[in-house]
């Protein structure tokens, strides 16, 4: 039989004698080199392909595909074709400095990829040709016996040949807190992969015992691999505001070719202007038009939200992810780690006297066992202090503290174990260990002998059915239903439980063997074990729950274990879960259907959690994916804003991610949430501000151009206006703080236009006070006969002392200006500031007079554009009060 040519065959569902005859090799010999010389040129090295990493250059020149920066360059050769030179160079000038901005605030390259290849293992012990042999990882092909020992990281996926008391650390592939005990038995063609105990699989870890296997998979067709995959193939999604701007850019763009187009032909056949006098005008009218100001205030805002959230623990690696955060409808949670503290911990005992209740969480021996809310002496509970002898010492691991935190070395549910002895209001003994018989699937407990004073004992620690079958033997007063229905009570709650028992031996026994359990077994009672939920996610998910985000968890621990938990966390019902088979087993459009109504996701492998997140994107819903394995990757690289856990999570889930909690804490989900709905509605804020800027302008150039008057502005005088107002005074709109409310309103819709129909009112009213005002002025200054430059400076300084006005009224969409909160933005006060110095060397140095065509003006042209500014304020903040005062009757 030849070798397959597909290596993604259920393996796991096949004999191993058939496995090994269809690689055509044998676990006594291994491999000819021969056969892995023509296995390695046909199947190709055991490693990950490396991604190229795309030219600076051309990172760089991305920041310039914008529709708008298009027109602009356009109208830099224009001008320079004119011969305006000073007026090309600000243009090209402006867009440049807009592509700098752009190029280093952006995120981090990818690399995913290389966060996959540091998890892989460097060497392979294997046999070959009938020697045991040490090789580089990259050489195992599919066919090679590799041996695995405690502390390996397994190098391939592999078909287990043997497993003597074999574990690995599956966590990060699967999402398990625990280890996972290996065996070689044939597997149901359907098992799930957190399920598929007779393989082991490429990156993840050997925590205990040794085995053999045969390579079943390497490189891209392992799980990891095709993980990796995944992670290349998933198409990243543009943020709500990426989609938001391209809309608004393209309809500006149209807005100005359309409206230069017919200004044009109205100048040259009905005002009888020169054909390159007029086609400087309507460059003004384009330039006055795009505010090229506002991509770099976009940057500068969200940059400083990063920083923010940066300072509440949440790096942001991304500036649009900011935002998206703002607009988050549904957070999709991993369960371990995320939700829970991945620290079993022993929360309630019962033993044949008595039941009790255990505080504290985590590995921290710091809690009380309670019975009735008081803390009890062990010495007046002797069975409960057996229990805890037996847990203690029947036990292979070892706590730890380093800096403060407690750890575990070991098997984290033995640990837990440990840390309950210790929570003891009296000191807990750990006796001599003189004989073992180590944990095994097969019989599912372990038993140990040891001495005491009062002589010799085998202490007995496993699975409850097991130490039933026990105690039934030996005790025929055992009620077995009533500990079964201990049991229960606590499965349902999501808890592990474990039992513990124990035998008197003669002073002659030296080493115990499974027959000396037959007979005599004392049953001592329960430990109720869980992965903790944390305390601030509870509270976290009550405040999404409140901010109308939607919170799912998805999991690869088992069904009952996921509703139970979730429960008790505020998600789902308790009841209604979906696992991963199930998931396998529906269409797009049946999952599509079922996304609405499940919240708990159990089993699920990465493509499930890739497909879940698809669906809730089908519903137009804002999804965030919270997670820390390489299982979570292309579900996190995916989603509309990946969240990974900085401490315990891989590499790979960072590097796959929009945003990482330092903290590792699903609270600060929410405080990113609220930072984000702050960024939006300032962002919203300045573009009501700048966008009259250009309004008020184009109106005013339109309208020369149609009365046949002299141009009020020069291009290169708009583009000063421009960027001044972007740079200086709307940057004091970023430090608006969160609005009262905002984490009570529902997520904004995810088709919401960035201009809404008031915005459209607004920005049009406020352009037509401004730019009707300054051609009144205009009017008034021609008919005085006054000096062209003159008048250019008088208008442009008009124009800025509005907008600067404007700027308070801007501070708050509808509310008074002059509110509690009206003093508290100090850098509105501040960049007001900055503006008038600027303006004063606009206005006074001679070589800014050269440059932009200035001249000093006399006080009286300063007081008439600030009673024109004041003006202005008044008037809109009537607007606002009447327009509040109608969306009140509206919603009455």
């Amino acid at each position: 039989m030849g070798v397959e040519n597909k290596l993604d065959r259920s393996w796991h569902n096949i004999d191993p004698d058939e496995v090994l005859t269809s690689f055509e090799t044998d676990d006594k010999n291994g491999l000819t080199s021969d056969m892995v010389s023509e296995r390695l040129n046909k199947y190709g090295e055991n490693a990950l392909p490396e991604k190229q990493s795309e030219n600076r250059f051309i990172k760089f020149l991305k920041h310039f595909n914008d529709v708008l920066i298009y027109v602009l360059l356009v109208a830099a050769f224009v001008t320079g074709f004119l011969g305006h030179y000073i007026d090309t160079i600000v243009i090209v000038l402006v867009a440049v400095i807009n592509a700098v901005i752009g190029y280093f605030q952006e995120s981090k390259a990818e690399k995913a990829l290389e966060g996959i290849k540091n998890m892989l293992s460097l060497e392979a012990n294997v046999l070959r040709d009938g020697e045991k042999q040490i090789i580089h990882a990259d050489e195992l092909v599919p066919g090679d016996i590799v041996y695995l020992n405690s502390g390996d990281k397994v190098p391939a996926d592999l078909r287990l040949l043997s497993a003597n008391q074999l574990k690995t650390e599956e966590a990060a592939l699967t999402g398990e807190s625990t280890s996972t005990e290996k065996s070689i038995d044939t597997l149901d063609e359907e098992t799930v992969l957190g399920d598929r105990l007779n393989m082991a699989f490429s990156g993840t870890a050997v925590t205990s015992g040794s085995g053999q296997g045969v390579v079943i998979a390497t490189g891209t067709h392992t799980e990891i691999g095709k993980i990796n995959e995944s992670i290349n193939e998933v198409e990243e999604l543009k943020t709500p505001l990426m989609k938001q701007t391209d809309r608004f850019g393209k309809t500006v763009a149209v807005f100005i070719l359309a409206a230069s187009g017919l200004i044009y032909l109205f100048g040259i056949y009905l005002r009888d202007y020169g054909a390159a006098e007029l086609l400087l005008s309507i460059i003004g009218l384009a330039v006055a038009a795009i505010p090229e100001g506002l991509p770099a205030i976009i940057s500068i805002i969200l940059a400083l939200g990063v920083q923010t959230m940066a300072n509440r623990k949440a790096i942001v690696r991304n500036l649009p992810s900011v935002e998206t955060l703002g607009a988050v409808s549904v957070i999709c949670s991993d369960k371990t780690g995320t939700l829970t503290k991945n620290e079993m911990t022993v929360t309630s005992v019962s033993t044949i006297e008595h039941d009790y209740k255990v505080t504290g969480t985590g590995y921290a021996p710091e809690g009380e066992i309670k019975q009735h809310d008081q803390e009890v002496d062990v010495n007046d509970h002797p069975a409960l202090r057996e229990l805890l002898m037996v847990m203690k010492t029947c036990n292979t691991a070892s706590l730890k503290q380093e800096d403060g935190s407690w750890y575990v070395v070991g098997e984290p549910t033995e640990g837990c174990l440990l840390t309950l002895a210790e929570k003891a209001d009296n000191h807990i003994p750990r006796g001599d260990i003189l004989s073992t018989i180590p944990f095994d699937s097969d019989y599912k407990y372990m038993a140990v002998l040891t001495e005491n004073d009062e002589g010799k004992y085998i202490y007995i620690k496993g699975a409850p059915d097991r130490l039933f079958q026990m105690a039934e033997a030996s005790d025929d007063n055992f009620d077995r239903d009533i500990w079964e229905e201990k049991v229960k009570a606590r499965t349902t709650k999501g808890e592990r439980v474990l039992s513990a028992a124990y035998k008197k031996v003669s002073d002659n026994v030296t080493k115990i063997h499974h027959e000396d359990l037959d007979e005599g077994v004392i049953f001592l009672g329960l430990t109720g074990i869980i992965d903790p939920p944390r305390e601030e996610a509870i509270k976290a998910i009550e405040e999404c729950a409140k901010a109308g985000i939607n919170v799912k968890m998805i999991t690869g621990d088992h069904k009952d274990t996921a509703l139970a938990i979730g429960e008790k966390m505020g998600i789902g019902d308790g009841e209604k879960g979906l696992e991963g088979k199930e998931i396998d087993a529906m269409s797009d459009e049946e999952l599509s259907e079922a996304i609405m109504t499940y919240d708990v996701f159990a089993r699920t492998s990465p493509d499930n959690k890739l497909r879940i997140v698809k669906a809730l994107q089908n519903h137009d819903k804002i999804a965030a994916m919270t997670g820390d394995g390489v299982n979570d990757a292309p579900a996190l690289k995916r989603a509309d804003i990946g969240v990974a856990m900085g401490i315990k999570g891989t590499e790979v889930a960072k590097e796959s991610s929009q945003m990482i909690l330092t903290d590792d804490n699903f609270e600060t989900i929410v405080g990113a949430v609220e930072e984000g709905r702050r960024v939006y509605a300032n962002l919203k804020k300045t573009i009501l501000f700048i966008l009259p800027t250009n309004g008020a302008q184009s109106f005013l150039i339109m309208a020369s151009i149609l009365l046949g008057t002299m141009m009020p502005l020069t291009p290169i005088q708009i583009l000063w206006v421009n960027m001044v107002i972007a740079i200086t005074v709307s940057l004091a709109l970023a430090f608006e703080p969160v609005e009262a409310g905002a984490m009570r309103r529902p997520p904004r819709p995810v088709k919401t236009p960035l201009l809404t129909s008031y915005y459209i009112f607004r920005i049009i009213f406020v352009s037509l006070l401004i730019g009707g005002g300054t051609l009144l002025l205009n009017v008034e200054l021609l008919s005085r006969g006054i000096d062209n430059n003159m008048i250019n400076s008088v208008l442009l300084h008009t124009i800025v002392m509005m907008q600067m006005f404007h700027l308070f009224n801007c501070r708050n969409e509808l509310s008074i200006a002059f509110d509690k909160n009206f003093f508290k933005n100090k850098v509105a006060f501040l960049v007001s500031g900055v503006l008038i110095l600027l303006q004063l060397a606009l206005l006074y140095l001679p070589f800014m007079n050269v440059a932009f065509g200035t001249q000093p003006l006399d006080i009286i042209y300063w007081i008439v554009p600030i009673l024109m500014g004041m003006t202005v304020f008044v008037i809109i903040e009537i607007e606002k009060a009447i327009t509040r005062y109608l969306l009140q009757k509206r919603d009455e």
